[in-house]
């Protein structure tokens, strides 16, 4: 399976006097279609590396290519960070009209509904935003990106506002999702049992300034129980890795 998103080199540091090394000559390659969950230490630089895959921030040498071109902010991804996205004053429906360039009229109207349907808010496409749960509004981040239709979903944290029980059930329906709807999804996330749930494979960032220290290949069946062996002993064995088991 040919790479869709390719890091070489890549570094960076903040700070105006003395720098801050945040990542150090990162290398990674993410194949096209499939979930990559990337864990590390607090503070380590997840979502810095998650904003220069995506190209809201500008590597300070290296370079991050998508379909081997040079990476731009552009329809072929969306970020979804774990502050939320969801305008308070537009409707369910109006909220996924939003940013769907080229579509007017009763066309925005069925897309928005028909991605409104594909996240289980049926009936709620005129509720505004305050009538709805924590999970339907994470419901409605997720419809309108994929509404827009990207190859790439990059996602910082997205179920961490939610308690257990709804992470999983959100993260179940976004999996059924994809199997409809292939992407290529980086998920960024502190939890190790999320990150064994969703992932293909589950890359491990060192300290900063962060350097990938292991990839794990996820090789467990779909639909995965969290409780199974197979995830609790993978989880298990990426927690000694991260040196906290």
């Amino acid at each position: 399976m040919r790479p869709k998103i390719t890091l070489q080199g890549v570094s960076k540091a903040y700070g105006n006097g003395e720098a801050l090394p945040v990542v150090d000559a990162l290398d990674l390659s993410i194949r096209e279609g499939e979930i990559l969950a990337v864990v590390g230490p607090s503070g380590c630089g997840k979502t810095t590396l998650l904003n220069i895959m995506a190209g809201f921030v500008a590597p300070d040498s290296g370079e991050v290519r998508v379909d081997e071109r040079p990476v731009v902010p552009d329809k072929k991804g969306i970020l979804m960070s774990q502050q939320g996205s969801v305008f308070p004053w537009l409707t369910v429906r109006q909220n996924l009209m939003f940013g769907l360039n080229g579509a007017h009229g009763g066309d925005a109207v069925a897309t928005a509904d028909q991605y409104a349907s594909l996240v289980g808010l049926r009936g709620f496409e005129t509720a505004y935003p305050y009538q709805l749960s924590g999970g339907m509004l994470k419901r409605v981040e997720f419809a309108r990106a994929l509404a827009v239709k990207p190859e790439i979903l990059y996602m910082d944290e997205p179920f961490s506002a939610l308690d257990a029980q709804m992470s999983l059930r959100i993260r179940n329906e976004l999996l059924n999702i994809l199997q409809t709807v292939r992407k290529t999804v980086v998920l960024v996330t502190h939890d190790v049992e999320e990150a064994v749930h969703m992932a293909d494979r589950v890359a491990v960032l060192t300290a900063r300034p962060t350097r990938i220290q292991t990839v794990f290949e996820v090789d467990l069946p779909r639909p995965r129980a969290v409780a199974s062996t197979g995830v609790q002993a993978l989880r298990a064995a990426i927690l000694r890795e991260l040196g906290v088991d």
